[in-house]
């Protein structure tokens, strides 16, 4: 943890009280003692340096008062996903990364090679995921919680609501098919990965609107699911032949494009 996040609702006169994993880093991992600097944050708002007001007595149980002073605003997501998600262990293990790495929103579709008993996972729960998708923002010091939205079917999705929830978009779709293209003529040609989208087009962290990228299931998106996604205005971008798992893919691809 990089950044101790509070919710809103534990901040009462200036001050928040915690306990569980968040105490015991605080006290185990950093050594807190009354009166020491802390990185904090409000999930959703400001963060800034508060101070320990008060620590538990040794052999109690962790708990740690923190006098917050929030003052400065968070960075902001930069990117937005539509992934068909992997198996629920690897989607566990994926969601702290996306959080840390600055998604802004992640819509979990429905394809063709998707595993159906994902759907009845316990992952989907809120419950279950917003603490992993917390974990993500402590890591990174950022606050603002990605928003999960699933929507089982394919193509309703992308008739109904991608162009209401993504106006304007620029819109990539992850295939280790696509063609090469000419590389960006800012970049030197042998940087440049074997893409359908020069890199040059793809915006920036910082810039509205945020990117849109649209990475496939484990067994990889079927043509006519790349045919749909193409005829709603996605590109296609490759990071070259080799097929990778969905959290290594997730993490490579949204790195390539910020770093563009």
């Amino acid at each position: 943890m990089n950044r101790i996040l509070f919710e809103p609702d534990e901040i009462v006169d200036g001050v928040a009280t915690v306990g569980g994993v968040r105490a015991e880093h605080i006290l185990g991992v950093l050594h807190g003692e009354v009166g020491q600097p802390l990185k904090t944050g409000v999930i959703g708002g400001l963060v800034g340096t508060s101070e320990i007001a008060a620590v538990s007595a040794p052999g109690e149980r962790p708990r740690v008062s923190v006098r917050v002073c929030h003052d400065t605003p968070a960075p902001a997501p930069w990117i937005d996903l539509v992934l068909a998600p992997p198996r629920p262990r690897v989607m566990k293990r994926l969601l702290p990364q996306l959080a840390a790495l600055g998604v802004g929103r992640i819509v979990l579709v429905g394809a063709r090679k998707v595993e159906k008993d994902f759907w009845g996972a316990t992952l989907l729960k809120e419950e279950i995921y917003r603490p992993l998708l917390v974990e993500g923002l402590m890591q990174c010091g950022a606050t603002v919680l990605p928003e999960l939205l699933v929507r089982r079917n394919f193509r309703r999705f992308l008739d109904e609501e991608l162009n209401m929830l993504f106006p304007n978009s620029d819109r990539i779709v992850a295939h280790p098919y696509a063609t090469p293209n000419k590389p960006c003529p800012a970049k030197h040609p042998s940087s440049a990965p074997n893409t359908s989208v020069p890199l040059c087009l793809c915006v920036n962290p910082g810039t509205k609107p945020r990117p849109l990228l649209a990475i496939g299931p484990e067994g990889g998106w079927t043509d006519n699911e790349v045919e749909l996604l193409e005829a709603h205005g996605f590109r296609r971008f490759s990071l070259g032949p080799r097929i990778l798992r969905t959290d290594t893919a997730a993490i490579a691809l949204i790195a390539v494009i910020g770093a563009n």
